[in-house]
């Protein structure tokens, strides 16, 4: 494994808990919900954030990526069945990132809309941005969802306003 994948894989083991927690807070009455005609819904949102890790490990596989013109975004059925995908999906990224060498972590990957290119970066820069910060961009939205339909947001950095991993127990 090279050592950018070492430290890309840390790195997903250490987001995955919050990342988790933030899905399992989602109410199962509220998965057709969106906070704007143009947001995506919950249940899609949601979907979207536990196929990223999979997806990325797919694309580790190739050189490149065309982006289609009109994404399409599947919706959640139910928590389980968006927790198994989530689960399975890190352990797909997990296991191409076990089998990165230096020569692949350092080769160009690019990405495509059609006959432009958006860009070119090395592999394990892709993963970077269209992995790990597109989770984290996305777990983001999502704990806005939670706010917005007054839902307890779980501790992802730190506290929230609903969760405190400091606090002292008073015996």
């Amino acid at each position: 494994m090279s050592a950018a994948a070492h430290a890309l894989l840390a790195e997903l083991n250490a987001e995955v808990p919050a990342t988790r927690r933030v899905l399992e807070r989602l109410p199962a009455d509220k998965f057709d919900w969106r906070p704007h005609p143009k947001s995506l819904s919950v249940a899609e949102l949601a979907q979207h954030i536990a196929n990223i890790p999979a997806g990325v490990a797919r694309f580790a596989a190739m050189d490149g990526f065309d982006v289609p013109a009109e994404p399409q975004y599947k919706a959640a059925e139910n928590r389980d069945a968006l927790l198994a995908t989530f689960d399975a999906s890190i352990a797909a990224l997990r296991e191409a990132l076990g089998r990165m060498d230096e020569a692949s972590a350092s080769a160009t990957w690019r990405l495509r809309a059609g006959d432009r290119e958006i860009f070119a970066v090395p592999r394990a820069g892709m993963i970077r941005t269209m992995g790990l910060n597109h989770l984290y961009h996305h777990r983001g939205e999502l704990v806005v969802y939670l706010r917005l339909l007054d839902v307890p947001v779980p501790v992802v950095y730190g506290r929230s306003a609903d969760e405190n991993p400091f606090a002292r127990q008073v015996a």
